[in-house]
Parts: C-alpha cells; structure tokens; sequence
C-alpha cells in the first residue's frame, strides 16, 4: 500500500506536532504534510485529519470547507464527542471516518489505511480515557486534554454556555474543569486565567481553516 498523505487541520501547533510525532514510528505508512498556518494550502493529500481541539465539533460548517476542498482528499474528524447525531451528520456530509483521541497510534494508522482504500470507519475508545495521545498546550503545568481545551476556549473569548455547546458537556462538567484548571495554573479569574493562556499557547495566532477555504 502507498504511504498515506496526511494533513493535519488544527490551530494549535503544539496540537499538530503532538498528533505528528505520534506517526514518528509508521513513516513507511504515513507522510504528515505540514501545513503552515501562515501560507496557503499548496499540497495534495490523501487524508485530512481535523483535530477538534477547541475547535468546532463536525456538526458545523468547518467540516464542509475541508469536504469542499479538493485538495484535502478524505476527511477524518478526530474527536473526544461521540454524540450520535454529530456522527451522523458528519458522516451525511462525507467524512469518510470518525475516530477517537483515544486510538493508539498503531490502530490510528490501521484505520487511516482502512479510510484510505475507500473504507468508512468510526471508531470510539472513550473506554480507554486514561490512554490520551497526542500533545497540547498546558500539559506541561499539569493541564489534562480537556481542561486545556476548556482553558482555550475561555481564552478564545467563549462563555461557559458557548463553550457547553461546542463541546457537548454539562454546563457541571464545564464548571469543574474552570475550577480544576484554575487551582493548577494558580489563577481565581477569568481575566487571570485569559492572560495565562496568552501566555501558555492558547491564544491562536493563525487559523488553519482560512487556508482551506476557496
């Protein structure tokens, strides 16, 4: 088989090395093209993996300016939401996987191989929460996936109700993890925990979605 073309659509960098580092291993499989935010998309792939990460889950319009791009070949969310409906709204529109942050890097490339032979695959691992791949901003303070997420959604200017709706947790959940984050990062306000952020990488500086569109 061919090695695979792969993008990786996110705009934290520190999201896209940590997913790219993970296929360290299966360059004889997998080729990551590296998109710099700051230029235009210029590649040919076979795979685009979108990272939601702070971002828009698939059930918005984010999804369907990398469908609508010929260039992003197929498209693969990359997700810790697996709600049926935004899986099968995802899938209605043409993704052609939807696969859990949870998968080991190996099953990751078996089932990119699998989407790259024309096979649609959706694969979720929530039962496996304690094996997260990949990097993100803050992990380094102590920071988990998720509340690094959250973090970076306050910074992006989002409310706790904006940011329960984007990702599918409890205004609870969205709660408990401010006030986790909070105690690790030594900060007691938003205004505090923004200019953390700022200046942990949390702030997006380019956006690569711009990129896609026509």
């Amino acid at each position: 088989m061919p090695v695979i073309r792969l993008a990786i659509v996110d705009d934290y960098e520190v999201v896209v090395a940590g997913v790219a580092r993970m296929f360290g291993a299966y360059s004889d499989r997998v080729a990551v093209v590296e998109l710099d935010a700051n230029q235009p998309v210029i590649s040919d792939v076979d795979i685009t993996l979108y990272d939601t990460f702070a971002q828009p889950e698939a059930d918005l319009d984010v999804l369907d300016v990398l469908l609508a791009n010929p260039r992003a070949g197929r498209v693969v969310v990359y997700t810790w939401v697996f709600i049926q409906r935004v899986i099968d709204v995802a899938l209605a529109k043409g993704a052609g996987g939807y696969l859990s942050k949870q998968l080991p890097a190996a099953d990751l490339v078996d089932a990119l191989e699998q989407i790259h032979r024309g096979e649609v695959v959706v694969d979720d691992r929530r039962s496996a929460r304690s094996v997260v791949a990949g990097d993100w901003p803050g992990r380094e303070e102590g920071l988990t996936d998720r509340e690094a997420e959250i973090l970076a959604l306050i910074v992006q200017g989002k409310s706790n109700a904006e940011i329960a709706a984007l990702t599918y947790l409890s205004p609870n959940s969205i709660k408990s993890y401010i006030r986790s984050s909070y105690q690790k990062i030594g900060v007691s306000s938003r205004t505090q925990a923004v200019l953390w952020g700022v200046k942990h990488g949390l702030m997006i500086e380019h956006s690569r979605i711009d990129n896609w569109r026509p």
